[in-house]
């Protein structure tokens, strides 16, 4: 089936067309300027550019937004502008383009993808993937199955989040080296492996694209593979559940 997968990020909105099947991204890439204002009317606005007028799409809509979504409706907004608490995000995107609009967290999205199609194919027991760029999100998975809008990045551990310690902002803000970033990064995964005590991590997001340079400094216990779909895999996801009306969730 073809979707076409939306991805909201601060770097703007980016669109491709997905086969579903098998997982394959089958367009050229579009999207719109950065989202210096991500307030409801604004992400509107360039929702209906990408999807109405880049793709003149017709037809189900995938959508990867930054922030926990139940059921369409945004459960909070630590990463977008706060006016988006308790809208109905799925509502306002099928208006506004009037196509059928599925929304789910963006890591989770990222995390379907790999769980499907990439690094964690028949992985079971707990699997955490991470998605380490300008902020840090999370997705956790049971023997395939989601459990949705785990927000692992905004943990803190000795008074200062995940995010803010490790996250690839952070370490372009303090000019720190890629040693240095490796072994904060295992910090992080040492103090999730007491907590969880999984049997994969998938680490993505811009760490994916630096896996060469940063995983031969990260010793822990767990085992760890670098996302397979890079910065794509929240698009294919978002796709997936929109071609399955959110079945994917909870079947492998």
């Amino acid at each position: 089936m073809e979707v076409l997968g939306i991805d909201i990020g601060s770097y703007g909105i980016k669109g491709c067309i997905v086969d579903t099947e098998k997982g394959e991204i089958i367009s050229e890439r579009k999207s719109t300027s950065p989202l210096d204002d991500t307030t409801p009317h604004k992400i509107l606005a360039q929702m209906h550019q990408i999807v109405s007028k880049e793709f003149k799409w017709d037809g189900p809509v995938g959508c990867a937004f930054p922030a926990p979504v139940n059921n369409g409706i945004v459960l909070s907004a630590k990463r977008i502008n706060d006016s988006w608490i308790d809208a109905n995000a799925e509502q306002l995107f099928s208006g506004i383009t009037d196509n059928d609009f599925s929304v789910i967290n963006d890591t989770d999205a990222t995390g379907l993808a790999e769980i499907h199609f990439g690094a964690g194919q028949h992985e079971e027991g707990v699997t955490i993937v991470l998605t380490v760029g300008t902020g840090i999100g999370s997705s956790v998975f049971l023997d395939g199955k989601l459990v949705p809008n785990t927000e692992l990045g905004l943990l803190e551990i000795q008074g200062i989040t995940i995010e803010e310690r490790a996250s690839n902002k952070s370490r372009k803000e303090e000019g720190i080296r890629q040693k240095t970033w490796a072994k904060r990064l295992q910090f992080v995964l040492e103090h999730l492996e007491q907590i969880f005590h999984p049997n994969l991590f998938i680490l993505g997001g811009q760490l994916s694209r630096k896996a060469d340079k940063t995983f031969p400094f990260i010793k822990v216990n767990t085992a760890f593979k670098a996302a397979s779909f890079l910065n794509d895999a929240s698009i294919v996801g978002a796709a997936m559940v929109a071609s399955q009306k959110g079945n994917i969730l909870y079947n492998r």
